[in-house]
């Protein structure tokens, strides 16, 4: 009898790392939350006017439409999002990822000194 239980026991902790690995070894799919990109494309425009990739303007702008998006998103979530509302804000939040790209890249530096001053 003692036998059974330890092979039972053993039986069940194996079949528990097994599933536990599967689980683990999922595809990442490159879904986040909403939460998470709000916080990495604000980071972002914070960390690009940190490193003087962005103007004041530009930072500014990009801010007003993270607050913008924010608010539509939390319009959306007072019912629960939709499909077609999370739909929505996954381009939205993709266009401001892009145009947080752009103007990272676009050799406008914020130092302070108006907008167009190279290094």
């Amino acid at each position: 009898m003692k036998k059974l239980v330890t092979l039972t026991l053993t039986g069940a902790a194996a079949a528990l790392a097994v599933s536990a690995t599967a689980a683990s070894a999922q595809p990442y799919d490159g879904w986040q939350s909403i939460n998470q990109r709000q916080a990495q494309l604000e980071r972002r425009i914070d960390r690009g006017v940190q490193r003087g990739d962005l103007t004041r303007a530009e930072a500014t702008r990009l801010h007003r439409e993270f607050r913008q998006l924010s608010r539509l998103e939390s319009r959306y979530r007072v019912n629960g999002l939709t499909r077609w509302e999370r739909a929505d804000l996954d381009r939205r939040f993709d266009r401001l990822a892009a145009e947080i790209r752009l103007e990272r890249r676009d050799r406008d530096y914020g130092y302070g000194y108006g907008d167009g001053y190279r290094r």
